[in-house]
């Protein structure tokens, strides 16, 4: 045990050595994670932490899935990379199932989630030119206060937390900003040059906030009725998370457009998509927008097995039906510690309460006590565990929970 820090000698020279040589852009919990099965991590001293993160919904089918590993293994002992420069016989037939699970006709793939809203972007501007006739250089989209949507500098640009917007400037124009659930704000900033609306139908990074009840609703009728694309940015949301396949779905809605990454990829490498229509998603032609990586045969692969699971309901089920539960028993903190408790399926946000300390302190004091959580704007701490945890585990976490409240 090192007494400076109060870390084991082997975890405390791993995080020494990272510390030296990765940039800071993360503040991460100071434990270093070896193996993981399920809802479960070990770390390098061998003790065990049930995961309540699952990587930002990267995890939702836990760590190393069997029948996901099962696909992985077999591509790699096939092919992994061609670029898109040639056809690979897995692109094909995971895009057409995604498209079938989406129900839309295209799909456009890429690595990460942000590279899925760029190209939600590029897509939408394309079609307000070449469909709808916008001004050349004049489109518009309509954004929501407390956005999260990425860290590119375009994305940045139409933020509103400091900590992701300043110092990175100069932004893009062409983002205008509404405060989120209001559908009125969204209907009185669309002009004639506003090509889309791009929302997250949940907003995660911001404390997994939900709107008023028909909210998405209205905005698909807006949007519908103003000749402009409903952008559904599910990357966090989607593909089970919230007890449906896509969020949009507890309002029995369907965007224009969906932007889907982290589950996409089944916690094994990054994989996220765009799917839409034809009459959308067409109008980018060959040379206009690409990656090297983009429907790599072994993200495909994955994705394919990813899509095949969630084509059976199941996993969708499992997070309606513990998030219920889930609720139940984080509902009866409020008073005790926490201030109020959002939650949509295997998704909730846990504000506590300031005399208990802040979100980062709670994290720790779980993390000693084989919990992993991360805190958010200070004060809330999102919880979002795989969707093969079990209703007893669950039990478990809530009264880590309760115990560092009260301690």
């Amino acid at each position: 045990m090192n007494t400076a820090t109060g870390l084991d000698a082997a975890t405390a020279e791993l995080i020494g050595v990272e510390e030296a040589h990765v940039a800071h852009n993360y503040h991460p919990l100071p434990v270093v994670i070896a193996r993981g099965e399920g809802a479960w991590v070990t770390d390098v001293e061998g003790k065990r932490y049930l995961d309540l993160l699952a990587a930002y919904s990267a995890l939702n089918f836990g760590h190393r899935h069997p029948a996901l590993i099962d696909a992985a293994t077999e591509q790699l002992g096939r092919l992994t990379l061609t670029s898109r420069a040639f056809h690979n016989d897995r692109l094909g037939v995971f895009a057409a199932a995604l498209a079938d699970l989406c129900g839309k006709e295209l799909v456009l793939p890429m690595n990460t989630g942000a590279e899925a809203v760029e190209t939600g972007i590029k897509v939408a501007r394309a079609w307000g030119y070449r469909v709808k006739g916008v001004r050349p250089d004049a489109a518009a989209i309509v954004v929501a206060n407390g956005n999260f949507h990425g860290r590119t500098t375009t994305i940045v640009g139409f933020s509103d937390d400091p900590q992701a917007r300043d110092d990175f400037g100069p932004y893009a124009p062409g983002f205008v900003q509404v405060p989120f659930g209001d559908a009125a704000a969204i209907e009185a900033a669309i002009t004639a040059d506003t090509v889309a609306v791009l929302i997250e139908p949940i907003q995660g990074e911001a404390g997994i906030i939900l709107p008023p009840e028909g909210y998405l609703r209205a905005v698909r009728e807006i949007c519908t009725a103003q000749n402009v694309l409903f952008i559904a940015d599910e990357i966090q949301s989607g593909l089970g998370r919230v007890g449906e396949t896509f969020a949009c779905d507890r309002e029995g809605v369907v965007p224009d457009v969906y932007l889907l990454g982290k589950a996409l990829g089944g916690g094994i490498l990054p994989l996220s998509a765009v799917a839409a229509d034809a009459e959308v998603l067409g109008v980018i032609r060959p040379g206009e927008h690409g990656s090297t990586f983009g429907g790599n045969p072994l993200a495909a692969a994955v994705g394919l097995r990813v899509v095949e699971m969630l084509a059976s309901g199941e996993f969708q089920a499992r997070a309606k039906a513990l998030g219920a539960h889930l609720e139940g028993r984080l509902g009866e903190l409020v008073g005790h510690g926490v201030t109020a408790v959002r939650v949509a399926g295997l998704w909730a946000g846990v504000d506590i309460d300031p005399a208990v300390g802040t979100g980062r302190e709670v994290a720790e004091r779980l993390l000693a006590r084989g919990v992993l959580v991360k805190d958010t704007h200070g004060q809330t701490v999102r919880i979002a565990p795989p969707l093969v945890i079990r209703a007893t585990e669950l039990d478990w976490a809530v009264e880590q929970l309760r115990i560092v409240l009260t301690e």
